[in-house]
């Protein structure tokens, strides 16, 4: 499915990547998230290319956004999910999710991960726990250099 629009109360979740504000994706994980604090503008660009992207809008604005990097088979991770200050504790996030997990290009899929240092609570209520088998996974982790 391609460009899918989702529309509640005045706000729209698209996966039409040629709306999204790249500038300010870049702008807020490089300066605000902690998880991606340093990356490049190249690096958050390759990324959107290469990944399902969500966008969260109020009025043409992007407001929220989230990526998927996944196989459409068997995989998915869940990265990169943020919804801007001024539009936290509406329920978007908790909307977004719901939106994410039933796009029809990602259903039967094995597995989801994601990483959070702060939103358990949110991603509990859909079925996100810790790992059962940690000793089973491995990771290599780069940090971002500041260029």
């Amino acid at each position: 499915m391609n460009d899918a629009y989702f529309i509640n109360k005045g706000f729209k979740i698209s996966t039409d990547k040629g709306l999204l504000e790249k500038e300010m994706i870049f702008r807020y994980l490089n300066e605000v998230s902690y998880w991606a604090k340093g990356v490049s503008k190249e690096t958050v660009l390759t990324s959107i290319n290469n990944s399902m992207c969500f966008g969260v809008y109020k009025d043409g604005k992007l407001i929220g956004f989230a990526r998927v990097v996944t196989d459409k088979a068997t995989f998915a991770y869940l990265c990169d999910v943020f919804i801007l200050d001024g539009f936290r504790g509406l329920g978007l996030s908790k909307w977004l999710l719901q939106t994410i997990l039933a796009h029809p290009d990602l259903q039967g899929l094995r597995r989801w991960l994601l990483a959070t240092a702060d939103a358990h609570g949110l991603y509990n209520q859909f079925g996100f726990m810790p790992l059962t088998s940690p000793e089973r996974w491995m990771g290599i982790y780069a940090a971002y250099k500041k260029d």
